[in-house]
């Protein structure tokens, strides 16, 4: 059933008033003693387990992870209240500014045609906000492969880029021959060196191919994780464990699942 605004809000506020109740004098003993940091586990294990139902497509039951997602954006703000630093409401209005200042497209009467064109105009204003570097903003404790997707997608926003795929290839190609090289020299820190660069031109071919390189391995992951727990569960229906069968013989059951799977 669709709800109107005030709907909305009237939820939202009883939430607001929900935490400070749980962060009060009289409220929830956990909840009175957590703290910014305290609660970074928690705020990564929500968004996790959200990315989660949607790589599974399980849709019916994204809004309660969403839920679990928004309850840890009320708590810090909440505590950044108690704090008197800031609070829910000066969140929810620096974003609101920040929405409309960087889409002049539909707040102005800028011209945009394209989520490209978009990508570079949102970079710029950025820019303009104050940002030294164009590559600014990616957060550390990204993964690496998320954290080198993003900075060349910011750096490809002012044609730090490759013109075509085909020159891509020939990058990765060029990496590969220079990790062969690192290997038949047996240098340890060149041979990692080396390898991070393939890595980095490979998730240059992912831009390209319009893929994110983390969904793809992530997809990967689970993928393994499902035959590999298969071939423990065929075999050990037959009471044999793997340590017991050659390489051959588990590539072979190993094929036949991956047939099923598809």
């Amino acid at each position: 059933m669709k709800k109107n605004s005030s709907e909305i809000a009237s939820k939202f506020l009883k939430l607001v008033e929900i935490m400070d109740l749980l962060r009060s004098e009289n409220g929830c003993p956990w909840d009175k003693e957590q703290t910014f940091e305290t609660l970074r586990q928690y705020l990564l294990e929500e968004t996790y387990e959200v990315i989660e139902l949607i790589d599974s497509k399980k849709y019916d039951e994204l809004q309660n992870e969403l839920g679990d997602l928004l309850l840890q954006v009320i708590f810090q703000s909440q505590i950044a209240k108690e704090g008197e630093l800031f609070d829910i409401g000066d969140v929810i209005e620096n974003i609101n500014v920040k929405l409309v200042h960087r889409h002049p497209n539909v707040f102005g009467d800028m011209e945009i045609n394209s989520a490209e064109e978009q990508t570079i105009n949102w970079e710029k204003m950025k820019k303009k906000e104050g940002k030294k570097s164009v590559i600014d903003g990616v957060p550390k404790q990204l993964s690496a492969l998320s954290r080198a997707h993003r900075l060349q997608s910011k750096a490809a926003t002012v044609g730090f880029d490759w013109d075509r795929v085909d020159d891509v290839w020939d990058k990765i190609n060029e990496e590969f021959n220079e990790l062969k090289e690192a290997i038949a020299e047996d240098d340890i820190d060149m041979i990692e060196d080396e390898f991070g660069d393939v890595l980095f031109s490979l998730v240059n071919l992912s831009r390209f191919l319009k893929v994110n390189p983390e969904d793809s391995l992530r997809k990967t992951i689970n993928k393994f994780i499902y035959r590999f727990k298969k071939l423990e569960e065929n075999f050990g229906n037959k009471n044999i464990q793997l340590s017991d069968l050659t390489l051959e013989e588990m590539d072979e059951a190993w094929d036949e699942i991956k047939k099923k799977s598809k």
